[in-house]
């Protein structure tokens, strides 16, 4: 165990500490806490989202994805660029202007006024659904987390998720939705920096082009753009790219935006901020094919190892910081849109309806601590891959929400029960699916098929076609 590591990284946390602290309001009230007062500026709105957006997925399971399945891989980034092009376009000015219109700080509030649900079953619903997957998706973060102590420090797997949790509980608790996003601004710099650096680096420690290709060849790595089956590029097209128009931790940055008319300028930096750190993400995965030529133990730590090869000691605990970044601002954006709902939708719904802004702020406080430890008990287990955990999580908040978010900000025609058999049918098929899938693809009856691929369509489809028999329009 190195003790620089150990300096680079409290170094890290304190400045995390640092702008959480700096940037908190004092006596903050429950709008403050939810949603910044809607007074983010366009760079923070940019960088926030996608920083929460990457997570651990952007240095551990993409690289790996890469290394081992080759070029093709690229198709990931593709979908993702995609998705999330899509969704600053088509999904950000009209949320932002709608959910200040229905004065909702919260996703299932915007779904209850929008389709005028005045018993809250669409918003208690919705809330439910969005706290399950989102604990799923947090607990991906506390795995890589612990899987990256385990490896660098020779730090007990269990203590390493512990201390993660703490420092992201430490500012949410403290300073809500202000502290997270402009922690989330510092992380997303930091994190593109390191990102593009170390690439960089590792290739002048092989010979070139030409000794990718071999090693490539060797291991029989694919390396053309274009794979030979088109299901290799559709699936990671649309099974990754749609899920961006339902990802709470993501959008919710849109509705916390000052000006609405500066979104154009926070769309075009955050997709570009996403390319690039996509374009070196795959690159450390190509590189990694010819750096580690005789392969690794476990391919997912290939941006790992190949920092800890190429700098001192000190150097790598910062440059590593990255990986912590990118996870780090992923999962304090979901425990902050997870306590949110849970005083917005659940406390103020069932518990309390009459509940001052004090009250709210501790409930929102206590809410971030209990949603934090059922995380941490999910990532105990640590029976699951990155990739998978995450695209579990992923797939089930895409298939619930992503369908009636775009019916309720382009359609006049939903009705309430439209959008409740949504939220249901998206929701239970997300959550079924892989073992369902498995079931169908060992009888012969459908190959592996991604659960966005399924759930999107069919989340739609429910929506519009209970829409239709119920016939009541609503023109809201």
């Amino acid at each position: 165990m190195k003790v620089e590591f150990w300096l680079a990284f409290i170094l890290y946390f304190c400045v995390l500490f640092a702008v959480g602290f700096a940037v908190r309001k004092k006596k903050p009230s429950a709008s403050d806490m939810l949603m910044g007062s809607r007074g983010l500026n366009f760079w923070v709105t940019a960088l926030s989202a996608q920083a929460s957006d990457m997570s651990s997925w952007l240095f551990m399971a993409f690289p790996m994805a890469v290394m081992v399945g080759g070029i093709p891989q690229i198709w990931l980034a593709v979908g993702l660029l995609f998705g999330m092009f899509a969704t600053w376009h088509f999904i950000a000015p009209k949320l932002r202007v709608e959910t200040e219109r229905y004065n909702a700080y919260t996703l299932s509030t915007y779904f209850s006024k929008r389709f005028h649900d005045p018993k809250g079953v669409i918003r208690v619903l919705s809330s439910v659904m969005m706290l399950l997957f989102l604990t799923y998706y947090l607990a991906a973060g506390l795995i890589s987390i612990g899987l990256l102590c385990e490896s660098l420090f020779e730090l007990n797997y269990y203590v390493g998720i512990l201390i993660a949790a703490t420092v992201i509980l430490g500012y949410t608790f403290i300073g809500g939705f202000v502290s997270v996003a402009w922690v989330d601004l510092f992380q997303a710099i930091f994190l593109l920096l390191a990102i593009i650096i170390v690439p960089c680096m590792a290739f002048f420690q092989i010979d070139g082009w030409a000794a990718i290709f071999a090693a490539a060849e060797n291991s029989k790595i694919p390396m053309t753009f274009f794979p030979e089956n088109y299901k290799d590029i559709l699936y990671p097209l649309f099974g990754w790219g749609l899920g961006y128009f339902g990802m709470p931790h993501i959008i919710t940055k849109f509705m916390a935006i000052k000006d609405p008319k500066e979104l154009t300028k926070s769309k075009y930096l955050g997709i570009t901020w996403e390319a690039c750190a996509l374009i070196a993400a795959t690159f450390v995965g190509i590189i990694g094919i010819a750096y580690f030529k005789n392969g690794i133990a476990n391919p997912e730590f290939v941006f790992v190892n190949m920092v800890s090869n190429l700098f001192h000691p000190f150097t790598s605990g910062l440059v590593l910081c990255g990986v912590m970044a990118a996870t780090i601002s992923t999962m304090d954006s979901q425990i902050l849109v997870a306590a949110s709902s849970v005083t917005e939708d659940i406390y103020k719904q069932l518990i309390n309806k009459n509940a001052t802004s004090k009250k709210e702020v501790v409930a929102f406080r206590f809410a971030v601590v209990i949603f934090t430890l059922l995380a941490l008990w999910i990532a105990s287990y640590r029976n699951q891959t990155i990739m998978e955990t995450v695209y579990y999580a992923w797939a089930g908040l895409g298939c619930t929400f992503a369908p009636l978010i775009i019916s309720a900000l382009y359609s006049k025609y939903v009705t309430r029960q439209g959008a409740l058999a949504g939220v249901i049918a998206g929701g239970l098929l997300a959550a079924i699916w892989p073992m369902l899938n498995r079931y169908l693809a060992e009888a012969g009856i459908l190959e592996a098929t991604p659960t966005m691929i399924i759930g999107f369509p069919f989340g739609l489809a429910m929506i519009f076609s209970v829409s239709y028999l119920t016939k009541k329009r609503n023109f809201a």
